[in-house]
Parts: structure tokens; sequence; C-alpha cells
């Protein structure tokens, strides 16, 4: 049995977050369930590295030449 959470939000708040469920294909609670997950849960978001750090679709990322270390005088 999972806990619930009960809380209120205005009219407004309560229509956007139905739309954004629906747009998501998820239910309001589903869709609450996965916020709440994200911004409390423990460690890095479902998907995270794939979309994120494997994300990248420009070119491929290169580092330029670092140079020589500056010589400087001892203490």
């Amino acid at each position: 049995m999972m806990p619930q959470l009960h809380f209120y939000v205005s009219d407004e708040i309560a229509e956007r977050v139905r739309r954004r469920a629906e747009s998501n294909h998820m239910s309001v609670s589903k869709y609450l369930a996965a916020i709440v997950k994200n911004e409390a849960g423990v460690g890095w978001p479902e998907g995270y590295f794939e979309t994120v750090v494997g994300g990248w679709k420009g070119e491929p990322l290169t580092r330029p030449s670092q140079g020589d270390l500056e010589k400087r005088n001892p203490f």
C-alpha cells in the first residue's frame, strides 16, 4: 500500500495540471507522482543520462589544446 498525499490548489492550477497530464497521456495522479518523484526523489531522474548527457545532436565536441603550464617562481 502506498501513502497518499493531499493538498489544495486553485481552480486555475488544477486545470493546468489536468491539461498537462492529458497531453502526456497520463492520469492526473500519475502525472503528479512523476513530478514529486523528480523533485523530491533520490538520485537522477529516470532517463536523465539518455536525454541530457547522451542527447547531444550536433558535431562531436572537441577540446582544444590547453597549451603549456606557465612557469612560476617558487615561494
